[in-house]
């Protein structure tokens, strides 16, 4: 027993702690496998680097280096902390040294300020480093235009404030040699999908100007990086994925917390919340001097996390080491967030709690644990997130904490699902019309479109322009296709899938801006009456004006949290595919219409979970069209578990939940990517139907991914609903907190036998 075991022994006696270790994992430590520089590694960049104590590069490092500057497009794809950086600034300093320029895209501001901070701590002779994104004051963006060789930025900068200014960097542009994407493991789904589409783009504009830049691709560990690099840039790519730098020990435990004694709604027995027993483990790290980061699933979690693990340690006569605990996430100001990375680095604060933003490369030196609260959404995350810990070369520790839903209570209690499995592909389809069309728009305002582009582009471009120039979106003349509006076309492409400009969360009382949230996610955060958390103070809000983009909310400490509901329903506009199963079940995916709307909150009690009240909203529809996997019922099977009394709704509907929650470990998708409806007659199917939809404009491919992989999915969803200890069902199992009818019918017996029916041919 390593003494991480000891210690987490220790810790759950001290504090009686309310939770089970299901399992712990212990990864063997492994050395490094280094190599001598390349003799064409500029001799000032190694000096650098040997007086930062890097005295020779890992062989992984040199192999992708030498592709790049071969001329090869490159994904490297290898561990936390492998050094995929130094792989990329091996030919870019060359580059930068030989008068050409480098183009690095990062997802997260966060990341391009701390590889930022890296290069110039470098002091490379020549090398004009300089960060290009929304928070760059306007007087330095001139000179970085015209000086600057190494410039950081973001695929939304790219997008709207280069591509469509290309003139304005010809110069840059011409002389391009490398364009870095870095955590291209990040851009899946939508995102990647729209990501897909601005490096064709990037191509296009580069070629425009006389440059063919190489692109260097790095990444989390994945499946096919290959395939997944080639769907990002359109362009054939080498995989370096063997990982030869050294790893420290890790113990990786998996943690459930135990049931109370409250009872929920419909009676169902309350576990536990991951995010409480985050915080006492967090608290209890802390206090014993272990530095550690705790990653939540949300923005409300990571608050809720550091503002409870604040109030132990301030409980226990703590005072200092409670201020040296603090939360970090998106929606902050530029300056919090900075000030934040900074103390965690240097030592200042002792324990963060966090979202998926430092997930990624950020440089975070000497964390000894890292708790990760709740399934974060792929392995690649997983393993990106218990990266974190151990980077000054100690054992390291990784905890995940299983929330209450049937995925994380599956993954719990099956350890082989998560240390047995290979890596998830990265799913993204850049032949979305839903995509593709804002992005022609946006190039053919950028030059004029001609038939040369369509390859650049795709299969689908040449019917996609057809239908913009019905929509009057863009004109065709001789010469091509031209942007036919005054108005960005950039402004057509919604690449977060944000729908629409962000809302400010403004202090009534102040004016204060505390900060800001997606317009698509404001209905279920910020309307009238939601508790929000900021900073660890917590607020309650006033009103939540659409038209005017503001949520009003004033400072306020109430006993609870909230939840919002939300109706659905969904009606088919085509099937593309179908796959009978027998007699009983037919399997279907293809197109449909979902229409959604906010119709209430639960309000749930912060300490046990429990529903204290529910309140209703009047917030408008919500319009989707968008892919979907289902299946149908036949009429004999129907008729047999009518004559075993299972009532169909109840049945229908807890299987819906527990597929959705079983989804994410066969399509790379996170739970909130997805959205169900089920029914015991469907109006367009004419039988029970149980729909799981991508919840983004056009589909994101994970309800495809469903399709292919249907029968393992739904039979680990059977699995999970019999193997949960609950009577009649529980969050672990069959409720939803997002259930738009209170969870209201469910039957636990009868999901098990409709799943066993759809199961059997």
């Amino acid at each position: 027993m390593h003494e991480w075991e000891s210690t987490l022994q220790r810790l759950w006696r001290e504090n009686t702690r309310t939770s089970t270790v299901t399992h712990v994992e212990r990864v063997a430590p492994s050395d490094g496998v280094s190599e001598e520089w390349p003799d064409w590694t500029p001799s000032a960049l190694v000096e650098s680097l040997a007086a930062a104590g890097i005295s020779a590069p890992w062989s992984h490092q040199v192999a992708a280096a030498d592709l790049a500057r071969a001329g090869g497009n490159v994904i490297i794809s290898t561990g936390t902390a492998s050094g995929k950086s130094l792989a990329f600034l091996l030919p870019c300093a060359e580059a930068v040294e030989d008068g050409g320029t480098v183009l690095y895209l990062s997802p997260t501001k966060a990341l391009a300020a701390d590889q930022l901070r890296s290069v110039r701590e470098l002091a490379l002779p020549g090398l004009r480093a300089a960060t290009y994104d929304g928070d760059t004051p306007r007087d330095e963006r001139t000179w970085i235009r015209s000086h600057a060789n190494y410039v950081l930025t973001n695929p939304d900068m790219l997008h709207r404030g280069i591509l469509r200014r290309h003139a304005a960097w010809a110069g840059f542009l011409r002389r391009l040699r490398y364009v870095v994407i870095d955590e291209a493991h990040r851009y899946r789904g939508v995102f990647g999908s729209h990501v897909a589409q601005i490096v064709r783009r990037l191509r296009r504009v580069c070629a425009r100007h006389r440059g063919e830049p190489v692109f260097i691709l790095a990444s989390a560990t994945t499946g096919t990086p290959e395939e997944s690099a080639e769907r990002l840039t359109g362009l054939p790519v080498r995989a370096v994925s063997v990982d030869r730098s050294p790893r420290p020990a890790l113990s990786f435990a998996l943690v459930e917390p135990d049931l109370t004694e409250a009872r929920g709604e419909r009676g169902a027995p309350v576990r536990r919340t991951a995010t409480a027993e985050a915080a006492d483990l967090l608290a209890a790290l802390a206090a014993d001097g272990v530095r550690t980061l705790a990653f939540a699933r949300s923005r409300q979690g990571a608050e809720v996390i550091a503002m409870s693990a604040q109030r132990i340690l301030a409980d226990t006569r703590s005072h200092d080491l409670a201020r040296r605990v603090a939360a970090y996430r998106g929606g902050y100001l530029a300056g919090e967030r900075r000030e934040l990375e900074e103390a965690l680095r240097t030592g200042e604060l002792r324990a963060l709690a966090a979202t998926n933003a430092l997930e990624l490369g950020v440089d975070i030196t000497g964390l000894d644990a890292v708790l990760i609260t709740g399934w974060p959404g792929t392995l690649a995350s997983l393993w990106q997130q218990a990266g974190r810990a151990g980077r000054r070369g100690d054992h390291a520790l990784a905890v995940f904490i299983a929330r209450d839903d049937p995925l994380d209570t599956y993954l719990a209690h099956h350890p082989d699902a998560i240390f047995g499995r290979p890596m998830e592909a990265v799913v993204l389809d850049p032949d979305n019309p839903y995509v593709l069309g804002p992005h022609l728009c946006a190039a053919a305002e950028e030059i004029a479109l001609t038939e040369d582009d369509l390859p650049v582009f795709g299969p689908a471009a040449e019917g996609v322009l057809a239908d913009l120039v019905r929509r009057g979106l863009l004109r065709r003349r001789p010469r091509g296709w031209f942007w036919a509006h005054k108005e960005p076309a950039a402004d057509l492409a919604d690449i977060r899938g944000a729908g629409g400009a962000p809302v400010q969360i403004v202090d009534a009382g102040s004016g204060q801006l505390l900060g800001t949230i997606d317009d698509a996610a404001a209905h279920g955060a910020v309307h009238e009456g939601a508790v929000y958390l900021h900073q660890g103070q917590t607020y309650v809000v006033d009103r939540l004006d659409l038209d005017d983009e503001v949520a009003l909310v004033h400072a306020e400490d109430p006993p609870y949290s909230t939840w919002s509901r939300e109706v659905t329903e969904i009606e088919v506009r085509s099937a593309l595919r179908e796959e009978e199963w027998g007699a009983a079940a037919t399997v279907h995916f293809g197109e449909v219409r979902v229409t959604r709307q906010v119709v209430g909150y639960l309000k749930r009690d912060v300490r046990t979970g429990a529903v204290l009240g529910e309140q209703p909203l009047d917030l408008p529809e919500r319009t989707l069209h968008t892919r979907a996997v289902w299946w149908t019922l036949s009429p004999d099977a129907e008729k047999r578990l009518l004559a075993d009394a299972v009532e169909l709704r109840g049945a229908a509907h807890a299987a819906e939940h527990a597929a959705i929650g079983l989804l994410p470990l066969f399509a790379t998708c996170d739970r909130w990517d997805i959205g169900g409806v089920s029914t015991a007659l469907h109006a367009d199917t004419g039988r029970l139907t149980v729909f799981v939809y991508d919840g983004h404009e056009g589909g994101a491919g994970f309800a495809e991914r469903g399709f292919a992989a249907a029968r393992e999915w739904l039979a680990a969803t059977r699995e999970a609903i019999a193997n949960c200890e609950c009577r009649d069902g529980c969050p672990s199992c069959i409720q939803s907190p997002k259930c738009g009818s209170g969870n209201d019918p469910l039957d636990k017996d009868g999901a098990l036998r409709l799943l066993g029916e759809v199961l059997s041919g």
